[in-house]
């Protein structure tokens, strides 16, 4: 709630029209637009979510809500605090863009909306999803940037930025493992429903799906800087799991895997009200299962019976979320203002279609039938694997130059596209 009233502040101004909207206490989403002139003109929302993920305060070297301005050891000056990365860089950076138009007094030929959009981190439930179920008036649009984009890739001579344009199903299980309750002072031949649930959770991690190549990965695996035997193991179904296990860069091995496999991951485990001497009879596991395109309701359920074996009918499933993979097409008059935007600041720049591994709310929109891009532009300097770790880990925090370049960015392709 206080990042919704914060940003409305920022971005109220001449000819700014502001919706709040709260289904739940405390998660609110705002929406403010400035009207386009001609009514048939294509719309553009800047989308940027408000929320975080929780916080290990033990991990962090500064206040992890501090704010901070820090200049490193480099002399590059950074902001420091949860959410820097995922996503509040590119949500301020919008409301700047946006601000900017009202104060102008630009009129855009279509509409232009700013959507500050709450619960992105869980679900989407109380925000974009809810939003498009109750208000979808109010969000819809033929355009839409988000988070997940900007990073350079290849010389700098000829760079290669990306811009994601589609992204894995989500498709959350739970998975309830039951037994018989008993004294923990008498656990023999006892039907421990936590000893099973052990043996579930190791089943899915030792899990290996087939891979499954997408029609954007050739193109991923050419831009990258590798030699050319490692290019031809990444794009060779036969190979690539062998290749990957014996990669040395354990992160990039395990981006490379999530961009070509249904991964599994098993990250809850709650039993109710535990107590050290009582042998539990429920357990839940909380899987947080990404799909690639493809792989739909069905197709989980069969790698779910296919990864536990005969502990399968031992185990009830319970969806707990089911968006499947979504895409974008490129050939769009988004993606030639977001070209000729990027060239300002690198003139021998292209743009990189991309497939990201997390979700966003763009799959909302595509629902909705909306084009939606994860954009943004950061500085060359950003190392795009340390970039990554950033995300929901410790010390999280991005440089201002990457700032300025992504407000720049927002502000060329209103100009450009709504002009």
């Amino acid at each position: 709630m206080r990042n919704a009233d914060v940003l409305e502040v920022v971005v109220d101004g001449p000819g700014v029209a502001i919706e709040r909207f709260e289904p739940t206490p405390g998660r609110v989403s705002m929406v403010a637009r400035i009207e386009g002139r001609d009514r048939s003109a294509p719309s553009l929302c800047l989308m940027g979510h408000t929320d975080v993920v929780p916080v290990h305060v033990e991990g962090w070297s500064r206040d992890p809500f501090g704010g901070e301005l820090v200049t490193n050891g480099d002399g590059i000056d950074e902001v420091w605090g949860r959410g820097a990365v995922d996503m509040l860089n590119i949500t301020a950076s919008m409301a700047v863009a946006f601000r900017d138009v009202a104060d102008r007094g630009m009129r855009p030929r279509g509409d232009l909306i700013y959507f500050a959009v709450a619960d992105e981190e869980a679900g989407s439930a109380h925000g974009a999803r809810w939003m498009a179920e109750h208000h979808r008036d109010a969000i819809r649009s033929d355009y839409v940037l988000t988070e997940w984009g900007g990073l350079h890739d290849g010389p700098a001579e000829a760079s290669r930025i990306g811009v994601v344009v589609a992204e894995k199903g989500v498709a959350w299980r739970r998975l309830r493992v039951r037994g018989t309750p008993g004294h923990g002072s008498m656990p023999f031949r006892i039907d421990n429903a936590l000893v099973k649930a052990a043996a579930v959770i190791q089943r899915l991690a030792d899990y290996r799906p087939p891979p499954r190549f997408h029609e954007l990965w050739s193109a991923r695996v050419e831009a990258l800087d590798v030699p050319d035997d490692v290019k031809a193991g990444l794009l060779d179904e036969r190979r690539i799991d062998d290749l990957l296990a014996e990669l040395p860069n354990a992160a990039a091995a395990a981006h490379f895997h999530a961009c070509t496999h249904t991964t599994f991951s098993p990250n809850v485990v709650d039993g109710g009200v535990m107590k050290t001497n009582v042998i539990p009879d429920t357990i839940d596991i909380d899987v947080d299962i990404r799909t690639v395109p493809g792989d739909g309701p069905d197709e989980v359920e069969a790698h779910l019976r296919a990864a536990l074996g005969d502990l399968a009918d031992h185990v009830e499933v319970e969806v707990l979320m089911n968006d499947q993979a979504s895409i974008s097409r490129v050939d769009t008059p988004l993606w030639d203002s977001l070209q000729r935007a990027v060239g300002v600041p690198f003139p021998g720049a292209r743009l990189n279609a991309q497939f990201v591994v997390g979700f966003t709310d763009s799959r909302v929109f595509r629902d909705l039938g909306a084009v939606a891009y994860g954009a943004g532009l950061f500085s060359p300097t950003v190392d795009a694997a340390e970039f990554g770790r950033r995300f929901h880990g410790h010390d999280e925090r991005i440089d201002v130059e990457s700032l300025g370049l992504t407000v720049e960015l927002w502000q060329r392709v209103v100009a450009d596209l709504l002009a």
